[in-house]
């Protein structure tokens, strides 16, 4: 990622995201750990959102995402910080809400985490679980201002994916 996202592009796109996604009837959850639910944030800034964002979880800890059907196992050997996990929060968060695409997302912003050993700062893993399979990607993200500015630059890479798997 190269380059800094203005707020208020993220949330057209993001409105034009979830009419679209109203318009063909596709249902949505997310299980977010760095980005706090700032994804289902962004889909239900535009009216009519109940009717495809199912649910979602906001799992910070690792205690929380396992909670949330994540394996520990999958923790264990791979890390939190990892595409494993990313898949694994995807596919629960589908799962749990009986959603069309599950989107799971883990990564460390601006600083290292002291609870995880596998903290990378900028290293951010989503994946994207739907009917024809599950997408897992890997971003590195410049240095931001903010954990804010940190949350939007990811949030544009997964409404890019996204509007990738929909059109």
């Amino acid at each position: 990622m190269d380059k800094i996202i203005e707020e208020k592009e993220i949330r057209e796109r993001y409105r034009k995201l979830t009419k679209k996604l109203v318009e063909k009837g596709i249902s949505v959850t997310t299980m977010e750990s760095c980005t706090s639910g700032q994804i289902a944030s962004l889909i239900t800034d535009t009216e009519g959102a109940s009717a495809v964002l199912k649910g979602a979880f906001v799992t910070y800890s690792n205690e929380a995402k396992i909670m949330q059907g994540v394996p520990a196992e999958t923790i264990d050997k791979f890390g939190v910080y990892s595409k494993e996990t990313a898949v694994e929060m995807a596919k629960a968060c589908r799962k749990s809400f009986g959603a069309d695409i599950g989107i799971g997302i883990t990564g460390t912003f601006g600083n290292a985490d002291p609870n995880n050993a596998d903290s990378v700062p900028g290293e951010v893993y989503f994946a994207l679980d739907f009917s024809e399979g599950t997408k897992v990607f890997e971003k590195k993200l410049l240095k931001q201002e903010n954990r804010f500015a940190y949350k939007l630059a990811i949030a544009e890479e997964v409404v890019c994916e996204i509007e990738k798997i929909i059109e």
